[in-house]
């Protein structure tokens, strides 16, 4: 591994660690510490965060004319004003600002992450550099969690200002890490005008559609989890954490892992694999009304498994299917558009779990069929991919 990979893992560890410590406790933050009501609060960070999606256009472009380095950076930079914005806001529109700020920089990184890990790992698969930086990033998250958590419990609430400003320095930390340590392999290469034109790419457009029917299984595991386990099943305060905690050490150790245990099937291959598993998950949680009710715990902590393996064998092989079906002068709007498909998830997922409240059933039965939705589709798309991005030499 060279020296800019071990680099650029250093950079996103630092960045999730940051996000590990605020991002779960921003909404808690603008209530006990802003001081505004819970249904403003979600207000505020709902309408910054929904108007940070209008970046990624702009994301892609700018990756594809300057580099998406000098991309990242100026989102580790933007990410860094809205943590400190947060820190100093003191009402609704302050808030509002904080969390446009915290939104941008985020889209600007992830839809540039991707062409600079590419960039940096040189001219292999990307499958392997994919699969590192996504555990690297998955364990910094969840140490960062856990050290807001112990930080809270040791200071009390003046640990939520603390936590505020350390993820505004761990922001700018990987910002000066990758402008001194980062050095790209595969040399920049100039945009041209229209032939990459992503919204005229269908088979493309398929690939986001189908991979954004994954997503959704994701956000509702991340955000529907403590609902269903809490208010539906009514099992202990710890579970929900526990499975969130069994889901984080699986993500940051068993990448490279799945990836060789799948290293015979096509990306498209294991991505279908990755979608059932999601399928399966969703038949299995909702199961549990079969099970005893002490050994229910158990029994969802097993199911995790399903769902941790499903998002390992399908996450790196995405990633790597789109940066490969891309044009070469083109990746970073080709990819900046890939990103819709994570940030549509990140908006319906809510919607999903507030189905809970009409039938416990309902949300699985739906999430179940996107997954399998997704593996039918893309078995009917992967001939109409590049051969070369489907399965690389």
């Amino acid at each position: 591994m060279t020296r800019s990979r071990v680099a650029l893992l250093f950079a996103l560890g630092i960045d999730n660690f940051g996000s590990g410590l605020f991002l779960p406790l921003a909404l808690v933050f603008v209530t006990r510490v802003v001081g505004l009501p819970l249904g403003l609060a979600g207000t505020a960070v709902t309408v910054g965060t929904v108007a940070g999606l209008l970046v990624p256009p702009l994301a892609g472009r700018l990756a594809d004319a300057v580099g998406p380095r000098a991309v990242v950076i100026a989102a580790q930079l933007f990410q860094a004003l809205g943590a400190v914005t947060y820190l100093y806001a003191d009402g609704f529109t302050a808030v509002v600002v904080a969390a446009l700020l915290l939104a941008s920089g985020q889209q600007l990184f992830y839809c540039c992450l991707f062409v600079l890990i590419a960039d940096v790992a040189g001219d292999v698969p990307k499958d392997r550099p994919f699969a590192e930086a996504g555990m690297v990033r998955a364990g910094a998250f969840g140490l960062g969690g856990l050290t807001a958590g112990a930080l809270l419990t040791l200071v009390g609430p003046t640990g939520f200002k603390l936590v505020v400003l350390a993820d505004a320095g761990t922001f700018l930390l990987a910002a000066l890490v990758l402008a001194v340590a980062v050095r790209t392999v595969v040399p920049h290469v100039r945009a041209v005008a229209a032939p990459a034109h992503v919204w005229r790419n269908r088979p493309y457009l398929r690939l986001i559609l189908l991979s954004g029917l994954f997503g959704l299984a994701l956000d509702f595991f991340l955000i529907g989890t403590p609902v269903f386990v809490l208010d539906q099943l009514h099992e202990p305060a710890w579970l929900p954490g526990a499975i969130l905690a069994l889901l984080t050490v699986l993500t940051s150790l068993g990448g490279t892992i799945a990836l060789h245990a799948t290293r015979k099937l096509s990306r498209i291959g294991a991505m279908r694999a990755g979608s059932a598993l999601f399928a399966a998950w969703c038949l299995v949680s909702l199961g549990v009304f079969l099970v005893p009710p002490g050994w229910r715990p158990a029994y969802l902590l097993l199911a995790t498994l399903v769902m941790a393996a499903g998002d390992l064998v399908f996450g790196p092989r995405a990633g790597a299917l789109a940066e490969a079906a891309a044009p070469v002068d083109a990746r970073g709007r080709y990819l900046a558009a890939f990103q819709y498909a994570f940030t549509a998830a990140q908006v319906l997922a809510p919607a999903v779990v507030a189905l809970f409240s009409v039938a416990v059933w309902i949300p699985w039965v739906l999430v179940g069929g996107c997954a399998a939705g997704a593996a039918v589709g893309l078995g009917r798309l992967g001939p109409r991919l590049p051969a070369h991005a489907v399965t690389p030499l």
